[in-house]
């Protein structure tokens, strides 16, 4: 956090008591991480497969794009409505109903023979892949407060993986068993996921939830982002490295499957192997965090951020170029996120799970943002403007960064006439 990232760990170390009786071993987090790049994976399996879905099901080429869009829409719905349950139910409960849910969207999208049923199937996919915010969130509330970042780290890399790896996995094994195989493992996946994790996880919290009902856990959602500085700034940040994000990963198919490489669909996939690189940033981000390091990795990161577009501009010129980027960016983006994701939660752990939902809605709205237009300024414009494009949205985190960075920011505990009161033990 720019100014005051040490004073919040020190902060919630002493409101915390020293973290949960659960013993939360490397396991245990491997575990999460698992579950939550096999959650996320679902939103997008879909991308390569839209043809073969369309041809499937006599779709025409305005209803097939309407699956990813519909995908997203169901996943930002479901971080404002559903993540925040997460500070009001038992998680552990609430993890495996979502994903013995998720499994059911799967099957009814494996088994789809109607463009509507397809399209149900993908929007309630989206909605209950948020999940893997829960299981973020859980995990954040069981590490020790002086493991926190470590733990999100390791977490967020299993994130990372998923989203990287799931357009080559869907496009491999759409061509070994067809499309519907892709969804049919997942949900065999989701299933086994949802058994393991019952066993495993803690009954009960050390805490126990808020006693809002459902109307004032939405709207302490949103007083959480009108009393907080820091959760807006870090918002921010989301906001801006994954429209930078996206500006990549949604047109960077765009001149490789043109003039001079023609590269197949399944050579473009494989560049999420080179991103996989992410997850490391993950893990380190997460301990310099514990360090009490934040501003400055939050700084390093988006000058990195900003200087990775520089090889991808050369990318018509040189795949090692568009290498070399790829990794700058990935490993910029995800040092940032986790940053991020350590010190908002570390405001009010006990509202762990309404602030990274709030938060992960600005990354959505970045992700959208990014996507749109990248591939619509390509049309007009080309890759050059892409890539400024791209460092334009870096740029600009740096600048706000900069900006910001000596201001310490501002917690006030939440009061129980603001219709978002915690529980005495934190406030």
């Amino acid at each position: 956090m720019p100014g005051n990232g040490e004073a919040v760990t020190r902060r919630t170390g002493a409101r915390s008591g020293g973290g949960s009786a659960f013993v939360l071993s490397r396991g245990v987090v491997i575990l999460f991480a698992v579950a939550c790049g096999a959650a996320v994976a679902n939103v997008y399996f879909s991308q390569p497969l839209l043809v073969t879905m369309g041809q499937d099901l006599a779709m025409s080429p305005a209803l097939v794009g309407s699956v990813v869009t519909l995908t997203h829409v169901g996943y930002g719905l479901g971080l404002f409505f559903l993540v925040p349950l997460g500070d009001v139910a038992d998680r552990r409960r609430l993890v495996v109903a979502q994903l013995l849910l998720l499994v059911v969207a799967l099957a009814v999208v494996a088994v789809a023979h109607t463009a509507v049923i397809l399209l149900a199937g993908m929007a309630a996919t989206g909605l209950l892949a948020v999940v893997t915010q829960t299981l973020v969130a859980f995990a954040a509330s069981l590490a020790p407060p002086a493991g926190r970042g470590r733990v999100v780290g390791l977490v967020t890399s299993g994130v990372v993986i998923g989203i990287l790896l799931a357009r080559t996995a869907s496009g491999l094994m759409a061509d070994l068993a067809g499309w519907r195989s892709v969804y049919l493992a997942s949900a065999s996946l989701t299933a086994l996921l949802a058994l393991v994790l019952y066993r495993v996880l803690p009954r009960h919290s050390d805490t126990p939830p808020t006693t809002l009902r459902y109307g004032q856990l939405l709207r302490s959602t949103i007083a959480l982002f009108a009393r907080e500085r820091l959760l807006r700034l870090r918002a921010l940040f989301g906001l801006l490295i994954f429209a930078s994000f996206s500006t990549l990963w949604s047109s960077v198919a765009l001149p490789l499957s043109g003039a001079p490489y023609f590269l197949s669909h399944s050579a473009i996939g494989a560049l999420g192997l080179i991103g996989v690189a992410g997850a490391l940033a993950a893990t380190v981000a997460g301990r310099l965090n514990d360090r009490g390091l934040s501003r400055r990795t939050t700084g390093l990161a988006l000058a990195l951020l900003a200087a990775s577009w520089l090889p991808l501009a050369f990318t018509r010129s040189s795949l090692w170029a568009l290498v070399v980027g790829v990794i700058l960016l990935d490993l910029a983006v995800q040092a940032v996120h986790v940053t991020n994701q350590t010190l908002i939660y570390a405001l009010h752990p006990d509202a762990g799970s309404r602030l990274i939902g709030g938060y992960m809605v600005f990354y959505s709205i970045g992700s959208a943002t990014g996507a749109l237009a990248a591939t619509s300024l390509y049309a007009l414009a080309g890759w050059g403007a892409v890539c400024a494009l791209g460092a334009a949205f870096s740029c600009l985190g740096l600048v706000l960064w900069a900006v910001t960075r000596h201001v310490p920011g501002r917690h006030r505990p939440l009061s129980a006439d603001s219709g978002c009161q915690l529980p005495a033990s934190s406030r």
